[in-house]
């Protein structure tokens, strides 16, 4: 059995950790509040961008609208995306933006990312496709580095200071090689928060537009009957705003996303991490009241022993 004093020694160290847990679940529990209120004013803003863009794209053009020739419609499906940013093309380069943390001590949110990423990697070099990453956060930079994955990009300390800025130049690192043609598809690989204690790895494309967007963007036309629309100052103008502006505030969300789930882990696990440490802290001290007791009953019983033996 261990000695009394190295138990009081174990007791303190753990109540000396548990308040540190405890202080990190409280801060992280106010980032999260904050975080939490900034993605839930952020997504209808996203959702609405992604499908007003998605109805412009898909809207017939002025030109368009009165012709009934067959071979119009041909050609107007076979002709080339009405933006850069929007040409779908045959999946042979693919470029992931991978969201993690910069610290840990927030569960598994950052093994989650990182091997929901590996596996997918694994998938598309399987089928041939050749795989890039931009990585926002240390924890992803380290685990891929060991593993000699193909980066193409890394951004640190972003977590600290969301910002349009920052979600503007991350935008611009994943645009320019799908302008160049060295990517033909932009994934974003984060966690999506649900509550506090549940956060969902997704993988949603970002470029070129989902055919999900695409169908969503068909109800809205339905819905709306876009053909009644006029477009100002043109469609291709809209566009050129529209496709940039869809990017930045795509990874913008996805930031927002990752950066409330984070806090929603982190704040999970320093509570588990606190609630584990009170059941230690009543087990050593059990252990230690029983220690204490058998050492005075020793003590009694030497003593008895050698007031008996005096009598003798």
């Amino acid at each position: 059995m261990a000695s009394l004093k190295a138990i009081r020694t174990r007791i303190a160290s753990i109540k000396s950790t548990q308040k540190i847990t405890r202080a990190m679940k409280t801060v992280a529990g106010a980032r999260l509040a904050r975080a939490q209120d900034r993605i839930l004013a952020m997504r209808p803003y996203a959702i609405k961008t992604h499908t007003v863009l998605a109805t412009c794209a898909g809207a017939p053009s002025e030109g368009d609208r009165t012709s009934t020739d067959p071979s119009t419609e041909s050609a107007r499906a076979d002709a080339p995306a009405i933006h850069p940013l929007l040409a779908k093309r045959p999946e042979k380069s693919v470029l992931f933006l991978v969201l993690t943390g910069d610290r840990g001590l927030c569960g598994a949110f950052n093994a989650n990312i990182n091997r929901t990423m590996e596996r997918e990697w694994h998938r598309r070099q399987d089928l041939g496709q050749t795989v890039q990453m931009a990585i926002v956060g240390r924890k992803g930079q380290d685990y891929f580095a060991r593993r000699d994955a193909p980066i193409l990009a890394v951004f640190k300390d972003v977590s600290e200071d969301i910002s349009f800025n920052k979600a503007r130049l991350i935008g611009k690192t994943l645009v320019d090689p799908f302008l160049a043609g060295r990517v033909d598809s932009i994934f974003l690989v984060y966690n999506e928060f649900q509550s506090a204690m549940t956060q969902r790895v997704v993988i949603d494309p970002l470029l070129p537009l989902s055919d999900e967007l695409h169908a969503n963007a068909a109800e809205e036309a339905i819905k709306y009957n876009l053909d009644d629309f006029l477009f100002e100052p043109n469609r291709h103008t809209l566009l050129d705003r529209l496709v940039p502006m869809y990017v930045e505030i795509s990874v913008l969300r996805a930031l927002l996303e990752s950066n409330a789930s984070e806090h929603g882990a982190r704040m999970t696990a320093m509570d588990a991490a606190t609630e584990n440490a009170k059941e230690i802290i009543a087990s050593l001290t059990l252990q230690y009241n029983r220690a204490r007791q058998a050492a005075i009953t020793t003590e009694l019983s030497e003593i008895i022993g050698g007031a008996e033996a005096l009598k003798g």
